[in-house]
């Protein structure tokens, strides 16, 4: 499997032009990166080829582990802040699925 291919995603669907989305990256060290685009595509194309940012330059990513569809950019951007603010624990439990422990987290 393409490691740009997500193992998992919100089931959310977006229609209209344009989509945003909210992505988990599993890097190589263990750690979580997480951001939003217009383009996952051509994000994930940046991030795995070296050229997405310093921290995955300098901590490639094995994976795209999770995804989530945003019809406007402000809400991606607020979802993405809000992630970044949780811990590892609460955000493998959303990767994972496992709703029950995101309730208890």
């Amino acid at each position: 499997m393409d490691p740009r291919q997500q193992d998992n995603s919100s089931s959310e669907q977006v229609t209209g032009e344009q989509a945003w989305t909210v992505y988990i990256l599993l890097c190589r060290n263990g750690a979580f990166y997480i951001g939003s685009t217009g383009d996952l595509t051509r994000r994930m194309d940046e991030h795995f080829s070296g050229r997405g940012g310093h921290y995955t330059k300098c901590n490639p990513p094995v994976k795209l582990a999770y995804t989530e569809a945003y019809s406007k950019r402000l809400q991606a951007e607020a979802r993405e802040r809000q992630l970044k603010r949780w811990t590892r624990r609460k955000k493998q439990a959303l990767i994972d699925g496992n709703l029950e422990l995101l309730k208890e987290l």
